[in-house]
Formats: structure tokens, sequence, C-alpha cells
């Protein structure tokens, strides 16, 4: 019977290496200590030297510098840690694209006001009082355009048509100064004089040509800011309880350990994060259709579309819609009057306007190809950069903010002790976490404010494949637009062609799932490890030498 006693003492002794590589002498806690207060917490009641760790609900339960204090306070800490990551890493792309939708905003905006400018400046030397008695009519048309581009309810159009048919009531009563004209005469006059084109081609030609160029810009400008909301409010999910754990693992149970120079290795940090970020590397998809489609409209804005040349030379074009009316205006008049019949002549005498008209003055465009060619080269340098954002954030997470090992170091962290990583890495996305070996994914419950912003990039790539064509869009109540009814699947062959390429199964809706909330995902990852060797001894004096001191 004294066999057991002795026994037990040798098991005992056997078990006490497992501290570390300082054998049975208890390591110190100063690092421990040092980043403990550096994270702003109270050393009070932090250990001195290691102390035993079945108290640890995250971190391996072998000897440690953490008390349950500690380890709740460094999950909380990771947790804030890795949610800045997140965000500071979102940030960075929000302002790369809030950096080109400002350009470009920037660019057209100016092209706008100069083509304003100069009509402001030429038009009354050209014109006289057919232009300083219709000022308001030209005032109006480009606020009409300003506001078409600012995303307003308007129908572009229309508001080209509107301008036309009112610059012509003007003109008409002006150049025919004898008659009395009332608004009844008007509404004839318009309906015969545009069966005759007064204007020429010009508002045909400048409509078709204004609208696809205003709808490219507009829908483009969009384009960037919805691409960089889309980042700011993914960038602000928070991690579940799950991804708590896993994390603080990942960052901090080293440090609790004794093993504060040892960083983490490379593909276990690689599964913790694609675990945590399954629903977001989800976007990927929907991500990499926006910015090819704001790529290829890119490339519309400065080729076909040309708004450039479209946008600077509205004021010429007006001008030169004016002179084909002057030019017609004997033909235009005998024709309405035809038509309508003769108005009466009026009382208040006469006056030939072309008297009014002053010396000839040259308009000049107000286009800059090379400012818009520089603009579109970077913002495709820039979309081309951020295609692959959301399923390259891991490793850029894992090399750059938690600075894992490499690839190859054998003498990292990897979630237990220090030695080498062995699970495989997972794929991308929320399916393939279902065996994830660091974080229980419930790959059944969707992420809703991920899903939402999924549907969000479904209905702008919808959008600038039509502006892509020609098509108008509204962008009327955009944030609220979220029923996805065929926003994904009409996008055109030549700005989509990679995306209608593919097999139809690849457009399906995905499943984006938020992790599950039970608080049991880390443990599975421990469950998974080589028991130690002091977990064996144990065993064996539990059930095997009962047995012998029995026999």
């Amino acid at each position: 019977m004294r066999v057991f006693p002795w026994g037990f003492w040798l098991l005992c002794v056997a078990s006490a290496p497992a501290r570390g590589d300082s054998g049975s002498k208890a390591r110190s806690c100063a690092e421990v200590r040092q980043l403990y207060g550096a994270k702003g917490f109270s050393l009070s009641g932090v250990p001195q030297a290691e102390i035993s760790g079945e108290h640890l609900r995250i971190c391996p339960q072998g000897y440690t510098c953490c008390t349950s204090e500690m380890e709740e306070n460094f999950a909380n800490k990771s947790r804030s840690e890795f949610e800045a990551m997140m965000k500071e890493a979102g940030r960075s792309v929000q302002a790369t694209l809030t950096a080109q939708h400002r350009s470009f905003d920037s660019y057209f905006q100016d092209l706008l006001n100069k083509s304003e400018k100069a009509l402001y400046d030429a038009f009354p030397s050209m014109y006289g009082e057919l232009y300083t008695q219709n000022m308001k009519v030209f005032k109006d048309l480009y606020s009409e355009l300003r506001r078409y581009y600012r995303s307003s309810n308007i129908n572009l159009e229309e508001a080209l048509n509107e301008f036309w048919t009112r610059l012509l009531e003007r003109l008409f009563k002006l150049m025919n100064p004898q008659y009395h004209i009332t608004d009844e005469y008007l509404d004839c006059m318009v309906k015969h004089a545009e069966q005759h084109k007064p204007f020429g081609e010009v508002p045909r030609d400048l409509k078709v040509k204004a609208t696809r160029a205003f709808i490219a810009a507009r829908s483009y400008a969009q384009g960037f800011l919805v691409g960089s909301d889309v980042v700011k409010k993914v960038s602000q999910v928070s991690l579940s309880h799950e991804c708590t754990r896993a994390v603080m693992k990942l960052m901090y149970c080293p440090h609790c350990r004794g093993m504060s120079s040892v960083r983490p290795c490379n593909n276990y940090c690689l599964n913790v994060v694609k675990g945590c970020l399954a629903n977001q590397a989800d976007l990927n998809t929907e991500w990499k259709y926006l910015m090819d489609s704001l790529i290829v409209v890119a490339d519309r804005i400065d080729g076909p579309y040309n708004v450039d040349t479209v946008i600077g030379t509205i004021h010429m074009r007006i001008a030169e819609a004016i002179s084909n009316l002057q030019e017609n205006k004997d033909s235009i008049t005998a024709k309405v009057f035809q038509g309508c019949g003769n108005p009466k002549i009026s009382t208040k005498g006469s006056s030939s306007e072309d008297k009014k008209r002053r010396g000839k003055v040259t308009l000049e465009p107000k286009s800059s190809a090379q400012a818009l060619e520089m603009l579109v080269l970077d913002a495709k340098g820039n979309l081309t950069a951020l295609k692959t954002y959301w399923i390259t954030l891991p490793g850029s997470l894992c090399s750059k903010r938690v600075m894992a090992s490499s690839v190859s170091d054998d003498k990292c962290w990897n979630g237990m002790t220090k030695g080498s990583y062995l699970p495989e890495v997972m794929g991308d996305g929320l399916a393939n976490q279902i065996n994830n070996p660091e974080v229980e994914v419930d790959i059944t419950k969707p992420d809703m404010t991920i899903r939402q912003q999924i549907m969000q990039l479904k209905i702008m790539t919808n959008r600038l494949g039509n502006a892509n064509i020609g098509n108008d869009v509204d962008f009327q109540d955009t944030s609220d637009d979220m029923s996805g009814s065929g926003s994904g699947d009409s996008c055109p062959d030549d700005v989509c062609g990679k995306r209608l390429s593919k097999s139809p199964s690849t457009r399906q809706p995905e499943t984006h799932a938020i992790p599950k909330q039970s608080g049991h995902g880390v443990h599975g990852a421990s469950s998974r490890s080589l028991p130690s060797a002091s977990l064996l001894l144990l065993l064996w004096v539990a059930v095997i030498a009962p047995q012998h001191l029995w026999r």
C-alpha cells in the first residue's frame, strides 16, 4: 500500500517541467506586469511570478501570470483593439474613395461653372436684349443641370426640353416685337415651330450627348460615395463573443504564458481573423463588381461619352442654336403664322432686335481633356488595387497589425504553446469556416448589417450598368432601397462581362451569417490539440495506478 504515495510523488515531479523552459522554478511576471500597466490597468493583484492557471477560461490552463480579472481585461482590450484595427483599415479605403470622389466632383463642377461663366461673359455682347431679357432661362438651365448631378429627382431630358421651349417662346416674342403674342398663341407656335426645327439639330444632339454625359458622371461620383459608405458601416460591425475569445487567445494569451516575445503563428492568425471576418469576406464578389463597373464607366467618361467636351461646350451649343433660329427667323415665322394665324399688331410699336446686337464674339470651349485623362488614370489604378480588399484584409491585419510570424516559423505561438501550427488555413467567406479550428461560426445566421451593404453594392453596380448604356437611373431613397429586386442581375455585358461569363450559380445570393453567441466556440481549438505530458501522467494516476494497487 506504500507504493501509491511514492508513485504519486514521482508523477508530480515528472509533471513539473511543463511550466516552461526554466524547469521547476516559477518564472517572473515582470513583462506581463509592464504590459498590463501600459494598457492602463492597475497592477494591484497582478502576480510577481507564475501561478497555477486552473482559473483561466480562455488561455491554456498551465502556469500563468494572469488572474481571472486580468484575462477578462485582456479579452475586452483585445476586442476593442481588433475593432480599432478594422476601422483604421477601413478609414484608409474610405479616404481613397472619398479623395477620388472629391477630385472628380471638383473637376466636373468646375467644368460646368466655366461653361456658365463663358455664357454670361459672351452673350450680352453677342445677343443684346435677346440675352439680357432672358437671363433667368439660362440660369435655370445650369441650376437644373447641377441639381440633376447632385442626385436630385429630376428628369434630365424633360429639363432640357423645357429649356428649349422656354427659350423659343421668349426669342420668338423678341424677334417679333410688332405683334401682340398671347400665351395661347405661344402654345400653338411651339407645336408648329418644333416641327421645323427652329434651333436646327442642336437640341436633339445636345440632349443625347449631355444626357449620357451627366448620367455617367452622376453615377460615377455616386459610386465612390456608396463604396466609402459600405466600408464605413461594415468596419463598425462588432466582434462576436467567440471572436473576442479567439482574438484574446491570439494576442494576449502568450503574454499570460510568459511568452511575450513569441509572435503568433501566421496561419494561426489567419484562421482566427478569417473566422471573425467571415461575413465581411462575402462582400468580395459584389465589391469587385462595383470596382469593375466604376472602371468601365470611367472609360466611358473619358471616351465615348466625352464628358469633358460635352459639358465644356454647352454654352457654345446654345449659341449655335440661337444663331440657327435667327438665320431661319423669317421662314419659321411664316410657317407659324400659316398654322396659327396672324397675331394682332401690338400698340406698343416695334423695334428691330437686330439693331441691338453687338459685335461678334468668339466662343471657346471650356474643357481640359488632359486633366480628365489624369483623373481617370488615377482612379482606375486605385480601383484596381481595392478590388481584393475584403479577402486580403485578414492577411493585411495579421502581418501589419497583429505582427504575426513568418509562414516558415516553427517557434511561434500556436494558441497553446511555442511551436509550429499544424491546421490548414481556411478559405475565404462564411461557407469555408464550417471547420475553422479556432472560431466556431454559425453559417446559418446572416449578419443583417453586412447583408444590407451587399445589397447596396448590387444596387449601385446595377445603376452603373445602366449609366454605361446611357439609361437614366433614380437616386432617390438610396439608403432605403434594400429590396434588391433584380438589382444584381441586369448588369450589361460590357460592364460586368466577368459576372455574366460565369455560371448562374455564381450570381445567386450568398448566405451571410453572424458567429454563434453561445460562448463555447474557442474551446474547439484546444480540444483538437494533443494532450500534454502532465495530463497523461495524471490520467495514469487516476485510472491505471488504482488498478495495480487493487491487484
